[in-house]
């Protein structure tokens, strides 16, 4: 259906559009020489809502005095723009349409060496999610990369973090208020010397040693520096970290239970730094509709 509004004074149109299509399908593939090769069934099912229906409104506005005017070809333009947008920039789209950040929700960063969602991570994907539950026929793929460089030193990081906190862990346990687990232990300034120091002595890598061959105490940062010298980090962990990335994404947006699993799939991580050309870290997830 079509509702129209035009204003017309003094040779200048002012018109609304608003275009309602209900139930729109496909019928066979029919072979054209004169066929756009573009995946239309993504942008439609980007516009179609949870009922089926597609609702547009489209504003125009022009000189009926100039030659090259036409209602018709504008309209169509602007139709044939919003589809085109679909195919080539679909977060765009979404982040549009739900209030998001445009194509930027084609991924979310993560802090190097973590699989933990940031603020920032959380913000996109409740929007991407809204976008999944409004658009029942879109699916969604989630592919998790790693940096080979820096997310090797953040893990090297988050793993005498975990020393650290595990030695705290074991003293809360003693006295039967431990947490649920040494991550969700909280290390405060003025305990973290005392707890990295029992966590270097558990160490077994050489140390330095005094006159008598007893280890010798060292200030905090040489302490961490030896402990992350000898921290040593795999390409299978880095795999893993890609996973939990990718895992810890999928969860979220299926927590909602409103969007079913089959849905939303998990292809290949990536271990290699981000493209030149790409937005955002190298330490991410990145989506694709389809």
């Amino acid at each position: 259906s079509l509702d129209v509004h035009y204003l017309l004074s003094h040779q200048k149109l002012t018109a609304e559009n608003h275009i309602f299509i209900d139930q729109l399908t496909f019928g066979d593939k029919v072979e054209s020489p004169h066929a756009v090769n573009l995946p239309i069934r993504l942008a439609v099912a980007i516009l179609k809502n949870a009922q089926g229906q597609i609702d547009l409104h489209l504003p125009v506005s022009g000189s009926l005095s100039d030659p090259q005017f036409s209602v018709g070809g504008i309209i169509l333009r602007l139709v044939w723009n919003i589809i085109t947008k679909g195919v080539t920039a679909p977060f765009a789209l979404i982040g549009n349409m739900f209030g998001g950040g445009g194509e930027e929700l084609s991924f979310v960063d993560f802090d190097y060496g973590r699989a933990t969602l940031t603020p920032a991570a959380e913000t996109k994907l409740k929007t991407l999610t809204t976008a999944m539950i409004n658009r029942p026929a879109l699916k969604l793929e989630i592919s998790a990369r790693v940096d080979p460089v820096r997310d090797l030193d953040g893990l090297r990081k988050v793993s005498v973090e975990r020393k650290v906190k595990a030695q705290k862990f074991k003293e809360l346990a003693r006295q039967n208020t431990a947490p649920a687990s040494i991550d969700d232990v909280q290390i405060k300034k003025d305990e973290y010397a005392r707890y990295l120091k029992a966590a270097y002595s558990a160490e077994t890598f050489p140390k330095p040693r005094n006159f008598i061959g007893l280890a010798k105490d060292l200030p905090v940062p040489e302490m961490e520096a030896l402990m992350l010298k000898y921290t040593r980090i795999t390409d299978d962990d880095l795999r893993d970290l890609a996973n939990r990335r990718a895992q810890v994404v999928r969860d979220r947006i299926l927590a909602s239970g409103q969007v079913s699993p089959d849905r939303v799939f998990i292809i290949a991580s990536k271990i290699a730094p981000a493209d030149e050309k790409s937005k955002g870290s190298s330490s991410r997830v990145d989506f694709s509709l389809r």
